[in-house]
């Protein structure tokens, strides 16, 4: 007679429960063994990527208020045949006022360097550097407004507060120069989300942007804040951090770990060792005449962004792995776009040239990634006579170094310029892209918060994988 031996599902589940327990177990123990392996102590110190990284710094330029992608970097002959025509698309409803007909761009493009890249008459410094340029033509965002658009670029959420992407870009790596922090963001915007936009949120508190200034000072009297102490000699200082440490490793014994107290105590040593390495480096005046001409410091209308650009070099040099810097907030052009776009232009256009030239003949462009661009685009319709709305349907970001393809346009948007149309890039698939250039899988660098865990893509994000080299 056939007998049935087979299991249930009950006493499959009752038989192994302790099993799939165990398998539970020895997950949260791997993950406590991987926390614990930080070093606590020095939680900045440089850490191996997850695989061989093209880049090992990042420097950001962003320029705040949405550059227009059809005046600058992306050229639509249509747009120019039928100035004055309606549309002969949809119009999102998500811009944020009433368009009118298609504008044509008031600059002339040329075409650059051997790779022949068109480059608008708005930018001929950044025109000679194109063929060390990646153009993505075809980025797009979540979100038309600025505050919104600004922490998604930033953040990769345009609706909660996430940490920033120097931010885990320093909890994955740390920084090469352990008495600099990780992330420095030099003259930051204090608009459109403020300090939310380099804030470590939910990230360990050393992981946070360390701003130098803000948007409303001139870059050379920025300075990062409370850098020297004039009242109490370093000795003094050392016993008295030495004392603080004491205790606070005394404590951590009985308690066990506290991130809030662990980040206060090496903000404390890193602050410390701050006075020394930190001065020197905010001060310029070791730079040649030719290099500050380079950035264009010797003219008013560049100095101030050449300063910052600068500035971003020597700290990249010494091994900081993130820096940022804003030129902001002048690119929201829905009225005045010829005069404030070529003012907003000839204050960028040289000094973003000058630290590509810069890095380059220091050797240092090959692995820094560079990034340029604003939060979106405009609209290739006029608001007003002579004004563009947002558009983050379509526009443009500018690449180089890090390994990504030099020479070289990535996607597409429409022949007007409205919307990203070929190999589109949203703004997860460029922080995707960027932590793979880092050397680091955006799927796996996470960090576990309220309930589930946490990445800089969330569940987003594709590799761009056309621009890397």
């Amino acid at each position: 007679m056939w007998t049935n031996n087979a299991t249930s599902r009950r006493q499959l589940l009752k038989s192994s429960a302790l099993g799939f327990g165990n398998l539970a177990l020895l997950g949260l123990l791997d993950q406590e063994a991987r926390a614990s392996s930080r070093d606590t102590r020095n939680p900045l110190a440089p850490k191996p990527p997850q695989f061989p990284a093209k880049a090992k710094r990042v420097i950001f330029v962003f320029l705040h208020g949405g550059p227009s992608q059809v005046d600058t970097f992306d050229p639509k002959p249509l747009l120019t045949r039928d100035h004055g025509k309606p549309f002969p698309g949809q119009i999102p409803r998500i811009v944020s006022s009433p368009t009118g007909n298609l504008l044509k761009s008031p600059w002339q493009f040329k075409h650059y360097g051997q790779s022949g890249i068109e480059v608008s008459d708005l930018f001929p410094h950044l025109g000679g550097c194109v063929d060390d340029l990646c153009f993505i033509n075809s980025m797009h965002g979540s979100n038309s407004r600025h505050g919104g658009a600004l922490l998604e670029l930033h953040t990769g959420s345009d609706t909660f507060v996430r940490p920033s992407m120097g931010s885990w870009v320093t909890y994955g790596l740390g920084t090469e120069n352990q008495n600099l922090p990780g992330f420095l963001t030099i003259c930051p915007t204090l608009t459109h989300g403020g300090v939310n936009n380099w804030s470590s949120a939910f990230l360990p508190a050393w992981t946070q942007g360390t701003p130098i200034g803000n948007a409303s000072i001139d870059a050379a009297q920025a300075k990062i804040p409370f850098i020297q102490n004039t009242e109490t000699p370093s000795e003094a200082q050392k016993l008295e951090l030495e004392l603080l440490g004491q205790l606070g490793r005394e404590h951590l014994a009985h308690t066990g770990p506290d991130p809030a107290l662990e980040g206060r105590l090496s903000s404390f040593e890193l602050a410390f060792r701050m006075q020394l390495a930190a001065p020197e480096l905010q001060e310029i005046t070791g730079e040649s005449e030719a290099t500050k001409k380079l950035y264009g410091m010797d003219d008013p209308k560049t100095r101030s962004f050449g300063h910052q650009c600068l500035l971003a070099r020597r700290f990249s040099e010494k091994g900081v792995r993130f820096v940022q810097v804003t030129h902001s907030y002048k690119w929201d052009q829905h009225g005045d776009l010829r005069k404030d776009h070529a003012s907003n232009a000839a204050e960028v256009d040289k000094p973003i040239a000058g630290l590509l030239k810069d890095l380059k003949a220091r050797g240092l462009l090959k692995d820094t990634l560079v990034v340029i661009g604003g939060e979106f685009g405009r609209t290739p319709v006029a608001q007003g006579d002579d004004g563009r709305d947002h558009n983050p349907h379509g526009f443009t970001l500018l690449l180089a170094g890090g390994g990504v393809k030099t020479g070289f346009r990535y996607g597409a948007t429409d022949d007007y310029g409205f919307y990203a149309v070929q190999d589109k890039c949203h703004v997860h698939d460029f922080h995707a892209t960027m932590l793979h250039l880092m050397g680091i899988d955006h799927k796996k660098l996470t960090y576990f918060y309220g309930g589930r865990n946490y990445r800089l893509t969330d569940v987003h994000g594709e590799i761009a994988t056309g621009i890397i080299a």
